[in-house]
């Protein structure tokens, strides 16, 4: 059997991961630095880590087998500037106004009152960086009457970051959604995913060894619109099962270098999406061996997750139901993987439910920084001692989503809620005024409503989501269509 070189490569890199990961031991600092790693739009089952057959991601998986594995975690909300909003405040998406996602002439912002984890870090005597995506405004040169910036919000550097909208499709420089960013790396065409990898490596070279920094890496990819480098398209496409579709009628030569070549829309197997995704992979394995090079990987923590559930036009969430935009599974539950050798227990499986707002109170104990020091009282809880093998267990709690809207999402998401209590899930369609029940546990799928089998938990959770409704300020449409 023939070995291509890249296949060899990529064996060279998973064996020395694993070696990296599990020999470190340099001497610590007195604070880690803190790179938090987010992809966009990445489904539950995109990792190999979490049983993707077809995508290659053996970077993060050792991450994850080093590190800990989260199989119930959740997104803020099904779409991405709420769940960034809570990453960055601690904060339910209703309390800081931001409930859907923000168009680039959007009037409202993240509002500067609030402190952010940028703001905590910086307050401890970390350095901060944002690389890529903030979506956390409108913009001026979209016609939005204030841009609330990332600089506004904590971050001494901001790289890669949009000015005019996010990256939706623009994959290859120059990139619309920022046009001032000018190319740097070699060659005819820069791919937007490499840049930033790139761009991360050299925040991280030019660090004083005597301030902690930390990294906001937050990926546009894999977002809707997919385009791969046509050498890793071609790589996947000649694997078995490989999905398939058309280039758009708007690519009728099937430019490689133009958006909506052939297979982007493939929903599953999506050649396009695993290109994507094994560049974002890439970039850990390349962040990773930068740490060990500078003595920084022993003090160093890495999270990895996503924003919110994959699209289901170009990905399947299965065995969750639905993606992006729903309330279902599929748009909620993500993938989470959090890296720290001194602290936390090598190869985890965690099975309590936590959720992006946990992060700021979580990092806030890490470095015994006072919560009330906040502008605002984080709504999520700790997580520490759950990282670090103390306790097993998260305090008992439900949790909220709160997502109205005027009309059903273009990707199918209806205006509903939901809340999670133990293993039932319940969801509230405002739409239709109906309601659907779930216990997580014996349906993962969601196939199987249980509200007229068991009225008295129906009941008592729709208690509970009307009363975090009320306290968190939550409107509830009153007519719709």
């Amino acid at each position: 059997m023939k070995v291509s070189t890249k296949e060899l490569m990529m064996s060279f890199t998973v064996f020395s991961m694993g070696s990296i990961l599990m020999t470190s031991c340099e001497t610590d600092q007195k604070k880690p630095n803190v790179i938090f790693i987010l992809a966009d739009d990445l489904g539950y089952s995109e990792l190999g880590c979490y049983g993707n057959t077809f995508n290659e991601t053996p970077n993060i998986d050792e991450l994850a087998r080093n590190g800990i594995r989260f199989t119930n975690a959740y997104a803020a909300q099904t779409v991405s500037s709420p769940t960034r909003a809570a990453l960055m405040t601690g904060l339910y998406p209703p309390r800081t106004g931001i409930i859907d996602y923000l168009r680039p002439d959007d009037t409202k912002h993240l509002n500067e009152e609030y402190t952010t984890m940028a703001e905590m870090f910086k307050s401890q005597g970390y350095h901060t960086a944002i690389i890529g995506k903030w979506h956390q405004t409108g913009y001026s040169r979209a016609g939005a009457p204030y841009e609330s910036s990332p600089d506004k919000h904590g971050f001494d550097e901001v790289i890669m970051s949009e000015n005019e909208g996010i990256a939706n499709g623009t994959w290859f420089h120059p990139y619309h959604f920022n046009k001032d960013i000018e190319k740097l790396l070699e060659g005819d065409r820069e791919f937007l995913v490499d840049r930033m990898n790139e761009e991360a490596i050299r925040f991280i070279d030019r660090q004083n060894d005597n301030e902690p920094f930390f990294l906001y890496l937050s990926h546009y990819a894999v977002h809707t619109q997919l385009q791969g480098k046509p050498e890793d398209v071609d790589y996947f496409r000649s694997k078995p099962g490989a999905g398939t579709s058309a280039p758009s009628k708007d690519n009728p030569d099937n430019d490689p270098y133009k958006k909506w070549p052939a297979d982007y829309r493939a929903n599953s197997n999506n050649p396009h999406l695993a290109a994507q995704l094994r560049e974002v992979d890439e970039g850990v394995g390349n962040i990773i061996r930068k740490l060990k090079e500078k003595g920084l990987l022993n003090n160093t923590l890495i999270v990895f997750t996503s924003d919110n559930g994959g699209e289901t036009n170009v990905t399947s969430n299965a065995p969750l139901r639905d993606g992006k935009s729903s309330q279902y599974e599929g748009g909620l539950r993500i993938a989470k993987i959090v890296y720290y050798p001194p602290e936390i227990p090598r190869g985890k499986v965690i099975d309590e439910s936590v959720v992006t707002y946990d992060y700021l109170p979580t990092f806030c104990e890490m470095l015994n920084a006072d919560e009330n020091e906040l502008f605002q009282k984080p709504d999520g809880v700790s997580l520490w001692s759950l990282w670090t093998g103390k306790t097993n267990r998260v305090q008992e709690r439900a949790l909220y989503w709160h997502y109205p809207l005027d009309k059903p999402h273009f990707l199918g998401g209806r205006s509903s809620a939901a809340i999670r209590s133990g293993d039932w899930k319940l969801i509230q369609f405002y739409d239709s005024r109906t309601l659907e029940l779930y216990n997580l546990k014996k349906d993962i799928g969601e196939s199987d409503n249980l509200v007229t089998q068991y009225p008295d938990i129906t009941d008592q959770l729709l208690k509970k989501l009307d009363a975090w409704r009320e306290d968190v300020g939550a409107v509830v449409p009153q007519e719709q269509n």
